[in-house]
């Protein structure tokens, strides 16, 4: 957490660690639909790494998107436990597009190639969360078709 805050300029911590965990738990979503299965067989099957990465990149936008559903439903809940606050959903945008492949390589490398990249680049991060919240369907975040 720290390292996101004070290395990757992604403030706003509730929200912040809010989204982080609700992509992960996406990536549990993932395991139980197959996902993750299929993606591992082909990248096994791909040509090359470049085309592997692309299959890395689909599970990771994917799992952007889920953590977007999570919000919108989390914001829409009645009684729940959970509640957004105005600005929680620009904070998490701010993640995306701190932790986006672009942003990553250009600090730690200099440059970007994306051709590298394995989780999206900080527009498509950003616009799954965000499709993931405006829609609050995940049979929208088909990052694959």
């Amino acid at each position: 957490w720290q390292q996101m805050e004070s290395q990757l300029g992604a403030s706003g911590a509730d929200f912040a660690r809010a989204y982080v965990i609700a992509h992960e738990f996406g990536h549990h979503v993932q395991t139980l639909t197959g996902a993750s299965q299929q993606v591992r067989q082909a990248q096994k099957q791909a040509g090359s790494q470049a085309e592997a990465n692309r299959y890395s990149v689909a599970l990771e936008l994917q799992a952007d998107c889920y953590a977007g559903v999570w919000a919108a439903r989390a914001a829409t809940a009645s009684g729940g436990a959970v509640a957004l606050e105005p600005g929680d959903m620009e904070e998490g945008m701010k993640t995306a597009n701190a932790i986006g492949d672009d942003m990553l390589q250009r600090r730690s490398q200099g440059q970007v190639s994306p051709e590298g990249f394995t989780h999206g680049s900080s527009e498509q991060r950003m616009e799954w969360l965000a499709r993931g919240y405006r829609t609050a369907d995940p049979r929208q975040c088909d990052t694959f078709n």
